[in-house]
């Protein structure tokens, strides 16, 4: 199984959009959502069935027990996060608290323990396809190992199906943060969504180098590019000096506004947009077919 991961170096660049349209035309019988923190491709490939859900533990966060607790104030006092808090007893923020344990190493009486709380929501869709998704609790960290776990839910899904899977399509995250790196290891193909802007282009060239770093094979495609011809023209060169296929480049397409709205990728209805990203993907089989790695220069 072959897998394909959408990235952008910034938000809101069409990447997820894309990403819907890609699953649609490759008819994709399994694919994944490791924008963890704020994931929405389920609203476009709409999942029919509630799925079976898992929790997601991270880092471990301080229980103060109050039949045991002597009111001694000393975790109050050491806790840099200012997560506890005296009440008529002491109590625990958890969304300042850190884990870091200095309140149960200060506490005199054990009242205090470290236990592992829930950091997230994973589930995985069956219908109409494979679909393995997450969302990262508020304030909570480890976004990076619940990337790492949805990426793997979704491998364990494939082999308890009954039929082939030769590829899968992963949407990640923006940014070039722990999920992009999560997101990106082990895939076979990075394609990568830019924007003909300032901030764009920078972003788009942080992501590729990150991405160069952990030996990804990459490619480009520029969303909008009419909206900034120059800038495209910038995306271009950057990607004929440093050798990277550029798969195309869609138009901006207000019919592709509707489109989302109604909960519908680009690629379900004749569109401008749509046909270029029709061309994109049919670049997008031939580079996985070839299997072709170009480092940067």
């Amino acid at each position: 199984m072959k897998q394909v991961l959408v990235l952008s170096g910034k938000g809101g660049t069409g990447k997820t959009s894309i990403a819907a349209a890609l699953i649609h035309l490759m008819k994709a019988k399994a694919y994944a959502d490791c924008d963890v923190d704020a994931p929405n491709l389920h609203l476009l490939v709409k999942p029919e069935d509630e799925g079976d859900h898992k929790d997601f533990y991270g880092l471990q966060k301080a229980v103060i027990h109050q039949e045991k607790c002597t009111q001694c104030d000393l975790c109050r006092q050491h806790c840099r996060f200012e997560a506890i808090h005296k009440t008529s007893d002491y109590e625990l923020d958890e969304f300042a608290c850190e884990g870091c344990g200095v309140c149960q190493w200060i506490c005199p009486s054990d009242a205090i323990t470290m236990e592992p709380a829930k950091a997230g929501d994973l589930k995985r869709h069956w219908k109409p396809a494979l679909f393995s998704t997450a969302q990262l609790r508020m304030g909570s960290g480890n976004s990076g190992l619940l990337v790492t776990e949805v990426k793997k839910r979704m491998k364990e899904g494939t082999e308890m199906l009954s039929e082939e899977v030769p590829i899968a399509l992963i949407d990640g995250s923006p940014g070039i943060g722990c999920p992009v790196i999560a997101s990106i290891t082990g895939v076979d193909l990075v394609l990568i969504v830019a924007e003909p802007s300032v901030s764009g282009i920078s972003d788009m060239q942080r992501v590729i180098e990150t991405a160069t770093g952990l030996n990804a094979q990459l490619a480009v495609c520029i969303n909008q590019w009419d909206n900034s011809p120059e800038h495209s023209k910038e995306i271009r060169d950057f990607c004929d000096e440093h050798r990277l296929p550029l798969l195309g480049e869609i138009p901006y397409d207000p019919i592709v506004v509707d489109l989302v709205n109604r909960g519908l990728s680009m690629a379900e209805e004749d569109c401008t947009a749509g046909e270029e990203v029709r061309k994109i993907f049919e670049k997008l089989l031939v580079l996985i077919e070839e299997n072709r790695k170009e480092p940067i220069a």
